[in-house]
């Protein structure tokens, strides 16, 4: 694969992954039941790639990140439904920042300066959110987006602590692991045909093909890249939202947006450029 074709792969991968909050909201139906389905079709799509995936059940570290993966999927899901879509997914993009500061417990690996600088403005991005919905009863659905990220961090961390396992097994046996929690919640109501149609588009385009655009790339691009490339993600996701629904966040919440994104990006780019120069220094010694 050509270094072009993969930076390809990876926009159609963030552009596809950015329609999860509006056909979450299109779909008329309980949050455990639409995380379930979506898990199940998207672990069918991802089935038919890896053909025989190979699974490391007894890994502890496999099987907890498959749990908290499945734990991401079912908040992200639940936190559309209780606040606005571009809050949900800028909640959950805090994620880099508790891997930051969890690492230094799990992966015993000190915290740099510049992390600890992008995790206060960080947090006055989050004080943000919730300051501008304290009149509104998108509180709790803040509070949900926001533990979706620290799921998301605990997932990377237990992705990182593998020994045999693979991110490839821990997002397949965790679809598994939603579908199968989420199945009693499927026969409390039953949902209409255009719910039917938005479910397929999550499971096949939201959540099965791009997971395969994704693995096929990242090796091909650069370490920048594959950092910006995902960010088209959460600045889509809200913007789809808006132009279909007219659902737009409040000027807190997306100033708070703002600053999170900048951090996160910032951070990104700086620490990318730090590895890129360590590695030169080496090469020369």
């Amino acid at each position: 694969m050509t270094r072009k074709k993969a930076i390809l792969y990876m926009v159609i991968a963030a552009i596809l992954w950015s329609i999860g909050g509006l056909f979450i909201k299109l779909v008329d139906w309980n949050p455990m039941a639409i995380a379930g389905a979506r898990s199940g079709i998207g672990a069918i799509v991802m089935l038919c790639y890896l053909k025989k995936p190979v699974i490391h059940y007894k890994e502890k570290s496999t099987l907890l990140g498959a749990c908290a993966y499945a734990s991401l999927l079912v908040l992200f899901v639940s936190a559309n439904k209780l606040t606005t879509s571009a809050n949900a997914i800028l909640l959950q993009f805090t994620a880099p920042i508790w891997v930051a500061l969890f690492s230094g417990w799990f992966l015993k690996e000190k915290v740099p300066k510049s992390d600890w600088a992008t995790i206060v403005v960080v947090m006055v991005g989050m004080i943000l959110f919730f300051v501008g919905d304290l009149q509104t009863d998108h509180t709790m659905g803040n509070f949900i987006a926001l533990l979706s990220g620290v799921a998301m961090a605990s997932m990377i961390i237990l992705i990182r602590l593998q020994k045999k396992g693979s991110a490839v097994e821990v997002t397949f046996l965790g679809n598994i692991i939603t579908f199968i929690i989420c199945l009693p919640f499927f026969f409390l109501s039953m949902p209409g045909a255009n719910s039917l149609f938005a479910l397929l588009t999550l499971g096949i385009f939201q959540l099965g093909i791009p997971y395969i655009f994704y693995a096929k790339a990242i090796r091909h691009v650069s370490v920048i890249e594959a950092i910006l490339i995902p960010i088209i993600e959460p600045l889509l996701n809200p913007v789809w939202v808006f132009l279909v629904t007219g659902e737009a966040p409040g000027g807190y919440a997306f100033l708070g947006g703002m600053l999170v994104m900048l951090a996160i990006i910032t951070r990104g780019i700086y620490r990318a450029k730090q590895d890129i120069f360590i590695k030169n220094r080496i090469k020369d010694f």
